[in-house]
């Protein structure tokens, strides 16, 4: 059973962003706009954060198995779309529908890990989880090089939606057979979607995120400064409406008792703090690379392995070494990715490809991340009651995406205004944009690795 839904949350996970690499070639075969490619690698995680705590919630009314299948099979078919998608306008749609096939199947995953393992085993496959979801997003760039370079059959990009066509329906038989077939005990308790809530959080996600990813094509037109406001006011009326919601007994969107749970709020700006890092650095070097150091897709995909490898080690050892270091774990991560994101952005200065230094920063992001990350997630999880298994794994799922989805469009968007005021495109001007960027990412970590000093409340 673990197997089957790690693999499908790989699949998501990669799908993030996998089509990084893949955008010039979408871009010159669809004639799609920068606007489009940036809807197209970003409107997967809109529809893919606002809808995941109504996935959650929807696994504990109907059966986590039933609602994982069912989400499973819209990502696949979507997947299908996507790789037979014949223009732009296409491809986005698809790439929405997309998203919400992976919020109905990912909240089961952790719903099912909380309702299936206790004590040692629980903490192994919640570990487990950490290093697929982030590696997934790591090899989504080295996947989607690979895929884009090998052209197979002429199809360019496509493959880098197909190749979960294949998996995707084997998933599906063979989840029929491990997965729990009806509802649990906990169907009898469940609560209601809280349709309005989700219709403001969806609405407030949507006017934050689509300014700050077109804001920068658009040249930050007076809409896009209206939208992040009306996003703010939006998010405003929705606590305000969750809490008293909660006040006259009813179901909120998001439950107030799992945010008062001890250690899931600073949790939640733990992981939005290493995701929007995650995400940011990916983004940035991969424009770097492809655009600026003329990297074909293959070697800028590849060029992210290093940094895949050692999360996913860490990720999958950390509860090993020895118990003196648990505690300083996450603020050391912190620290060690702020000064290897430095040693990047150093090392790139010049305009060259790096040499040696490149690489060792690279796998010190990677170690970095996933302390920060792999501890984070474990802790907050391990000590949540079975009853807020859904709601809790609901949030800290949507704060990964929405992390992702801001570090991409703020780190993004810092790089190309910097490289925009440098002037064309070259090495040296890309190299400067990037280390600017490198920096900013540096002092985004520190921020983390101070949060990490803070005890988490028992």
């Amino acid at each position: 059973m673990l197997a089957v839904l790690l693999t499908a949350l790989f699949m998501a996970a990669l799908d993030v962003f996998i089509v990084n690499v893949a955008a010039p070639t979408i871009g010159s075969d669809l004639h799609a706009s920068g606007a489009d490619l940036q809807l197209v690698v970003a409107g997967y995680a809109i529809t893919y954060s606002v809808l995941l705590i109504t996935g959650a919630r929807l696994g504990d009314r109907v059966g986590h198995g039933r609602v994982h299948l069912a989400g499973l099979a819209l990502f696949t078919a979507a997947s299908l779309a996507c790789g037979l998608a014949q223009g732009s306008t296409e491809l986005i749609v698809f790439r929405l529908v997309q998203g919400a096939g992976a919020a109905l199947m990912i909240p089961q995953v952790l719903s099912l890990i909380q309702r299936t393992f206790t004590g040692e085993a629980r903490a192994r496959a919640l570990g487990a989880y950490s290093a697929v979801l982030a590696v997934g997003a790591a090899a989504g760039q080295v996947v989607g090089g690979v895929l884009v370079s090998a052209d197979l059959f002429g199809t360019g990009w496509r493959p880098v939606f197909l190749v979960n066509v294949p998996v995707g329906v084997f998933l599906l038989v063979l989840g029929r057979r491990v997965l729990p077939p009806g509802r649990g005990a906990e169907a009898e308790r469940a609560r209601d979607l809280d349709l309005p809530g989700l219709v403001l959080l969806g609405a407030a996600v949507s006017l934050l995120t689509v300014p700050l990813v077109l804001g920068q094509e658009e040249d930050w037109p007076l809409w896009s400064w209206l939208s992040l406001a009306t996003a703010v006011v939006l998010f405003a009326v929705f606590c305000g409406y969750e809490s008293r919601l909660a006040r006259r007994g009813g179901a909120p969107l998001i439950a107030l008792r799992v945010l008062r749970h001890p250690g899931i709020g600073l949790a939640v700006f733990r992981i939005l703090a290493v995701m929007s890092v995650n995400a940011g650095f990916l983004f940035a070097l991969t424009l770097h690379v492809q655009g600026g150091l003329g990297y074909s897709a293959l070697r800028a995909g590849l060029s992210f392995a290093p940094t895949a490898v050692v999360f996913g080690a860490v990720s999958l050892t950390w509860r090993k070494w020895p118990a003196a270091w648990q505690r300083a774990l996450t603020p050391a991560g912190f620290a060690l990715t702020a000064v290897s994101a430095a040693v990047v952005g150093l090392a790139f200065r010049d305009g060259g490809d790096g040499g040696a230094l490149l690489y060792v920063g690279y796998a010190g992001v990677g170690v970095g991340l996933a302390l920060a990350f792999s501890p984070t997630l474990t802790g907050a999880l391990a000590t949540v009651r079975p009853e807020d298994a859904a709601d809790a794994s609901g949030l800290l799922a949507t704060v990964v995406q929405l992390g992702q989805l801001i570090g991409v469009a703020a780190f993004g968007t810092l790089f190309l205004n910097r490289l925009e005021s440098l002037g064309a495109l070259r090495a040296y001007t890309s190299a400067e944009a990037f280390s600017v960027c490198a920096w900013a990412l540096a002092g985004t970590a520190a921020v983390g690795a101070v949060s990490g000093l803070v005890l988490r409340r028992r």
